[in-house]
C-alpha cells in the first residue's frame, strides 16, 4: 500500500496532492458526500503577507517592561526577537505577575477553534502549562449557546448530555410529519464540526427527509436559514420575537384542548404556573395569537395556520437553532420551545419532540455512536475564579465588583495578564470598540498566532505558531465516524513552533519541562491518544493497528444499528431514568430559578420586551443579524482565497430587503456606512427578497480594520463593532449579538483601502 497523506480540519477532510515543483494542493476527501471548500483556503493563507515569522514584542511594552505606557495596543509597532529571548522575557513576565498579584490575575479564557487535531489543541496546552504553574482565572460556557448551557440544566438536565444526543435525522425521515425550525436549519453552518469532519451529511439528510414527506417550516427573518427543498415554507418574523410566537402557540393549543395532559402530568412539573402566566394571571396580558401578532409582525391568520399544521400533524418536531440563544433574554427561546414540545407531547417518540441546533454542526443529528476519545490531560486548576465567557470587557473594566450568575453573586478578578492561544476575541466578542478600550487595561497580553489578525496586533507578545499543515496530529472526534491521521505537509513557515513546543520551552524556564512533556515527543503523544482512545472502545469499534492506520491515513468506525431518539429512556421509564433536575422531570416552572429573584429571568418561560429590537424602534430602524459565514469558520481563513467568495471587492456584504433599500436610496454593490451609537462599519449592499423588511444581515468573520481618525470602526465590515455587549440575563450572562439595531446610508467619501491583512510595522531586535 502506498502511503497517502491526508489532513483534517473543522470543515472537512482533505487528500493532499504534493508536487515538488508546484507545492501541494488540497483535494476533497473521496468519501465526503458534500465536501466543503473552506479548508482549501489554507493553500493561499499559510504563507500570505499576514503570516507571522518570528516572535514579536510590542515596542511600547518592551520599553516599559510591562508597565503602563502611552502607546496603545493595536497601534504600536513590533520588534522581532529570538526564541531564546522570547522564552526568557515571557517566563520572567509570568513569574513577575504571579509573585506580585497571584495566579488569579492571569486570565486564559482563550476561546476558539484553532485545530481539529486532538493533540495540537491550543487551549489544552495552555491550560496544561498554566495549571502546572499554579492555575488561572477561566471562563465558563460558550459564545455559541451560553444561555442554553445554563437554562437547560434547570429544565432538562446537563445540556452537554443532550447536545449531541438529538434525535437522529434518520428517525426524522422515517417518522416526522411536521418540523418547525425556529431559526432555520442553515446548511452552511453544517460544514463544520469540532474535531473534524469525514463526510458532510446535513444536506443529504435534509433532502432525504423532504423526499419522504416531512414538511419543513422555516420560522426566521432569513429565507436562506432553511434550504428550499420539497414542502418547505418560509414564515418570517421579527428577530428576537420567537418566544412571543411560541407562547401564543402554547396558549392557543391549550385553549382548544390540544394539550397532551397525560404527558404533562407524567413527565413535567410546573404546568399550572406556566399556563397561569399564559392566561395573564400574573400580568393581566393573555398570550394569545392576537397579542403575539403585534410583537412578531406575523398576522393572526399565519399564526392560526401554524396552529392548524400542528393539530393535524401525526408527529411534530420542534427545532431551535443555537443562534436563538444569542439575544437579550436568550434563555427564553429554549425554555419556551421545550414547553411547546411538552404541550404537543411528542417528546421521546421517534421523529418527534424537540431538537437543538440541527445543522449548527455536521455532527448534530448524525446516526453515529459516540466515540469515547481521549484528550491531552490538562491537570487541575487551583484557581476557582471564573467569568461567563462573554463578560471579558466588563471583567477588565470592573475588577473587584460583583455580578450575578446562575444564582450566585460573584466578583470580577483584577486581571494583570491575559494569555490567549487558539482563538480570536476580536472576532467573536461584541461591541469591539468597548473591548479595545478595556483591552488597554491589563499590564501584559500574550498570544499565540500564525497570522497578523486583530488579536496579534492588539497583543504585547506574539509567539508564532504552526498551522495544522506544518505538524503531525490525529483527528478523532467523538461524534464523527472518521478518524484521520493528519500528516505534516510543509515545514514550519519562518520560525513558527507548535503550542506544544512553545509551552515546553516555557516549562523549562520554570523547571517543569518533564512535568509538561512527560518525556514524550509529539509522535509519542499522538500514539498515546490513539491507544488510550482505542482501549475505551466497544469490541466492534476497535481501531486498527496504529501503523496500519497511519499508512492508510484514515479509518471509519461502524454505524450503530438503532436510531437515536431524544429522551427516549426517560419517556419509557421516568421513575427509573429521571432527568437530572430537582424534580427529575421537565421543569416548566423552576422553583430553583424562581428563588434567585431575578427580574430578567423568572421561574417560567416569559416574554421580555425590554430590549433593542424592532418592537422598540427609536433612532435606528433596522435590526442587524450577524450570522455564520458560508466560506469560512468564524474569522478563520478570512485571509485565504475561498473567503473572498462571500465579499464584494474584498469587503463584507450586507443583505438588505429591497423595500428598505429603496427607502434609503441604496443600490446593489453600493458601499454603505452601517452605524449605531456603538460604532460603524462599511459594507457592500446585496439587495434581496430573502430577508424580511426591517432586517439586515452581515455575516461575521471580517478581520477588524479600524479606519483611524475617520469615525469608521471597521472599513472591512466586522459587524461586532455594532453589536451589543450586555448579558442575556443575570442567569446566564451570555452574549447578545443578535439584539442590535442599526441604520445604513450611502458612503460618499473615497473608499478606503482594506488593510486588515497588512502586518504592523516590524523592526529587528532592539538589542
Amino acid at each position: 500500500m502506498v502511503d497517502m497523506k491526508f489532513t483534517a480540519a473543522h470543515w472537512g477532510t482533505y487528500r493532499v496532492n504534493q508536487n515538488k515543483r508546484k507545492g501541494f494542493k488540497l483535494l476533497a476527501f473521496e468519501h465526503d458526500k458534500d465536501p466543503s471548500e473552506i479548508g482549501m483556503g489554507l493553500e493561499s493563507a499559510i504563507n500570505s503577507r499576514s503570516r507571522i515569522h518570528k516572535p514579536a514584542f510590542r515596542r511600547g511594552w518592551l520599553e516599559k517592561k510591562g508597565g503602563q505606557n502611552e502607546s496603545k495596543r493595536g497601534e504600536d509597532e513590533f520588534v522581532e526577537v529570538s526564541w531564546e529571548d522570547a522564552f526568557e522575557l515571557v517566563s520572567s513576565e509570568i513569574k513577575r505577575v504571579i509573585f506580585a498579584h497571584g495566579n488569579e490575575s492571569i486570565y486564559a479564557g482563550s476561546y476558539g477553534w484553532a485545530s481539529a487535531g486532538r493533540f495540537h489543541h491550543a487551549q489544552s496546552h495552555l491550560r496544561r502549562f498554566l495549571n502546572l504553574i499554579g492555575g488561572y482565572t477561566y471562563s465558563k460556557n460558550t459564545y455559541s449557546y451560553a444561555a442554553a448551557e445554563v437554562i437547560i440544566p434547570h429544565v432538562l438536565g446537563n445540556f452537554y448530555n443532550f447536545l449531541f444526543d438529538t434525535t437522529s435525522w434518520e428517525s426524522i425521515s422515517d417518522n416526522t410529519s411536521l418540523l418547525i425550525a425556529f431559526g432555520g436549519i442553515p446548511l452552511k453552518n453544517g460544514q463544520i464540526s469540532q474535531g473534524g469532519v469525514g463526510s458532510h451529511i446535513q444536506k443529504e439528510y435534509l433532502r432525504q427527509a423532504s423526499s419522504k414527506g416531512v414538511k419543513f417550516l422555516n420560522v426566521s427573518p432569513l429565507k436562506s436559514d432553511l434550504e428550499t427543498v420539497g414542502t418547505t415554507e418560509w414564515i418570517p418574523l421579527k428577530p428576537n420575537t420567537d418566544v412571543a410566537l411560541m407562547l401564543a402557540l402554547c396558549y392557543e393549543l391549550d385553549k382548544v384542548g390540544f394539550t397532551n395532559k397525560d404527558f404533562i402530568e407524567r413527565y413535567t412539573v410546573g404546568f399550572e404556573n406556566f399556563i397561569g402566566y399564559l392566561n395573564g394571571f400574573s400580568d393581566g396580558v393573555v398570550k394569545s395569537a392576537h397579542w403575539a401578532s403585534k410583537i412578531t409582525g406575523m398576522s393572526k391568520e399565519v399564526i392560526f395556520d401554524l396552529i392548524e399544521e400542528i393539530k393535524k400533524s401525526e408527529r411534530t418536531m420542534i427545532s431551535v437553532s443555537w443562534s436563538l440563544t444569542r439575544q437579550s433574554h436568550g434563555e427564553q427561546p429554549y425554555w419556551a420551545a421545550i414547553a411547546l414540545a411538552s404541550i404537543i407531547g411528542d417528546i421521546g417518540k421517534p421523529g418527534g419532540g424537540i431538537g437543538f441546533g440541527y445543522s449548527a454542526m455536521n455532527s448534530i443529528g448524525n446516526h453515529y455512536e459516540k466515540i469515547p476519545a481521549v484528550s491531552l490531560p490538562v491537570g487541575k486548576n487551583s484557581i476557582k475564579k471564573f467569568i461567563p465567557v462573554a463578560r471579558i470587557s466588563e471583567m477588565l473594566e470592573r475588577p473587584g465588583e460583583s455580578f450575578d450568575y446562575n444564582g450566585s453573586k460573584l466578583t470580577y478578578p483584577n486581571i494583570k495578564l491575559i494569555y490567549w492561544a487558539g482563538g480570536n476575541p476580536f472576532h467573536h466578542h461584541q461591541d469591539l470598540n468597548r473591548m479595545i478600550k478595556a483591552w488597554q487595561l491589563p499590564e501584559t497580553i500574550i498570544s499565540h498566532e500564525w497570522c497578523w489578525n486583530a488579536l496579534a496586533k492588539h497583543s504585547d507578545i506574539v509567539l508564532p505558531v504552526t498551522t495544522p499543515l506544518e505538524r503531525n496530529d490525529i483527528a478523532l472526534a467523538p461524534r464523527d465516524p472518521y478518524m484521520v491521521f493528519m500528516s505534516k505537509i510543509v515545514d514550519p513557515i519562518g520560525e513558527s513552533k507548535s503550542d506544544f513546543e512553545i509551552f515546553s520551552g516555557l516549562a523549562e524556564k520554570f523547571g517543569l519541562e518533564h512535568d509538561y512533556t512527560e518525556k514524550k515527543a509529539e509522535k509519542e503523544w499522538i500514539k498515546w491518544i490513539y491507544d488510550e482512545s482505542n482501549a475505551r472502545q466497544k469490541n466492534n469499534h476497535k481501531f486498527p493497528d496504529f501503523d496500519d492506520f497511519k499508512k492508510k491515513g484514515w479509518h471509519k468506525s461502524p454505524e450503530p444499528l438503532s436510531q437515536q431518539i431524544f429522551l427516549k429512556e426517560f419517556i419509557e421509564a421516568p421513575e427509573k431514568n429521571p432527568l437530572d433536575t430537582p424534580s427529575g422531570k421537565i421543569e416548566l416552572f423552576s422553583k430553583q430559578i424562581d428563588s434567585f429573584g431575578y427580574s430578567d429571568c423568572v421561574g417560567h418561560p416569559k416574554w421580555y420586551g425590554d430590549k433593542e429590537y424592532l418592537g422598540n424602534v427609536l433612532r435606528y430602524k433596522l435590526h442587524l443579524l450577524s450570522n455564520q459565514p458560508k466560506f469560512k469558520l468564524h474569522s478563520q481563513l478570512d485571509n485565504g482565497r475561498v473567503a473572498d467568495k462571500e465579499k464584494s471587492d474584498g469587503r463584507a456584504v450586507i443583505e438588505v430587503n429591497k423595500i428598505d433599500a429603496e427607502a434609503r436610496n441604496v443600490k446593489d454593490n453600493m458601499v454603505v456606512r452601517v452605524f449605531n451609537d456603538r460604532g460603524s462599519c462599511l459594507a457592500a449592499v446585496k439587495i434581496s427578497d430573502n430577508i424580511m423588511q426591517g432586517v439586515v444581515n452581515i455575516p461575521t468573520g471580517a478581520w477588524l480594520d479600524p479606519l483611524k481618525g475617520s469615525g469608521i470602526s471597521c472599513a472591512h465590515g466586522n459587524p461586532n463593532v455594532l453589536t451589543n455587549d450586555l448579558g442575556t440575563s443575570k442567569l446566564a450572562q451570555g452574549p447578545t449579538a443578535h439584539t442590535c439595531l442599526v441604520e445604513i446610508e450611502q458612503f460618499k467619501e473615497e473608499l478606503p483601502e482594506i488593510r486588515a491583512f497588512d502586518p504592523p510595522k516590524i523592526t529587528g531586535s532592539n538589542k
